[in-house]
């Protein structure tokens, strides 16, 4: 080959169609980075189409960074490294790395070695011949503590999917496969990453929502970021999926609904009042049902004035949406490594 056409193969070789991103976000994970990148390029070995690895680090304090930018030396893979500019949380560190996904296909993964990348291909089989637009790994057989971990994920998951609509076994594992065109319709928020099945669900049916067994490692490096009262914030980010999934586009409703039962029982309450006052001529200035009456009508008032405001408010959210929960510092490729 001259000299002419090593620079074209190179340039038809970087234009070709990426089918699958592989996103992983870090944070201080600086002993397993580098075995992470290792792993996930062994397991695509075998991986026929083009694919690249995006390592998100979200504001690591340790050698997490220094570490994953030694991978860009490698002339085997195609790696992006994005360095987030403080810690943003899992789930926006997600949705950094989904953001700057080139694939037609997204696959997410934890960073701590748990989750395998020996299951991306066979997910991406799955996920085509099944038709879905997202599969779920299940960690069947879970390497977790049981107190502290198992038994609650066990709980929040059966409480996730009745809320939700959604059944699946594993809400928690990171490990998923995502049809590209479908996830970046979904902006995720806070720590909403327990949850993206069911946000998925709410611009697909959860017939194209599937999930299959997925293998599961105990943590060799590092400590776990999660501990028990991660428990009570499943519970309050229910809360608010759950308000999402049914009143985003009109939250009105929802406090309107209220401030509109709230104000018919002020009333019936207030009609009685009346008719004791002034047809049967009781006194009812000392009575504790007066005040009830009052606090019930002031009350119905604020709530319909606060679902009028949230619809002035959702309609602001659609018109502008380009927010993002996350701030970028620097991306780094193979071209700056070389550099």
């Amino acid at each position: 080959m001259n000299h002419t056409e090593e620079p074209m193969a190179a340039l038809a070789d970087k234009l070709e169609a990426i089918e699958l991103s592989v996103v992983v976000p870090v944070f201080n994970e600086e002993d397993s980075v580098g075995p992470l990148v290792t792993r996930i390029h062994d397991a695509m070995a075998g991986f026929s189409k083009s694919w690249e690895l995006i390592l998100v680090d979200d504001g690591s304090t340790d050698r997490t960074l220094p570490n994953a930018r030694a991978e860009l030396f490698r002339p085997d893979l195609r790696l992006k490294i994005i360095e987030l500019q403080k810690n943003f949380g899992q789930t926006a560190a997600m949705q950094a790395g989904i953001d700057a996904a080139s694939g037609r296909l997204i696959a997410t993964l934890d960073g701590d070695l748990q989750n395998d990348p020996n299951d991306i291909p066979r997910m991406v089989v799955a996920i085509e011949e099944r038709q879905l637009d997202l599969l779920v790994g299940w960690r069947k057989n879970r390497r977790d503590g049981l107190l502290l971990r198992k038994i609650p994920s066990w709980c929040a998951n059966r409480l996730i999917g009745k809320i939700t609509g959604v059944k699946l076994h594993d809400y928690g594992c990171s490990l998923k496969v995502y049809r590209a065109s479908i996830i970046k319709q979904v902006k995720l928020m806070g720590e909403m990453h327990r949850f993206i099945p069911a946000w998925v669900a709410g611009v697909v049916p959860s017939s194209r929502i599937g999930e299959m067994p997925v293998t599961h490692h105990a943590r060799h490096f590092g400590a776990s970021k999660y501990g028990i009262s991660r428990t009570f914030r499943v519970i309050l980010d229910l809360l608010a999926v759950l308000f999402f999934m049914r009143y985003k586009a009109r939250p009105g409703h929802f406090f309107g609904s209220i401030g509109l039962a709230t104000g018919g029982l002020s009333a019936l309450i207030l009609f009685y009042l009346a008719i004791d006052k002034f047809i049967l001529g009781n006194d009812i200035g000392t009575r504790p049902m007066l005040m009830v009456g009052v606090m019930l009508f002031l009350s119905s008032i604020q709530l319909i004035t606060t679902g009028i405001l949230s619809e002035m408010m959702a309609r602001a959210y659609f018109r502008d949406d380009e927010t993002t929960s996350y701030i970028v510092r620097q991306v780094f490729e193979q071209e700056q490594a070389d550099a």
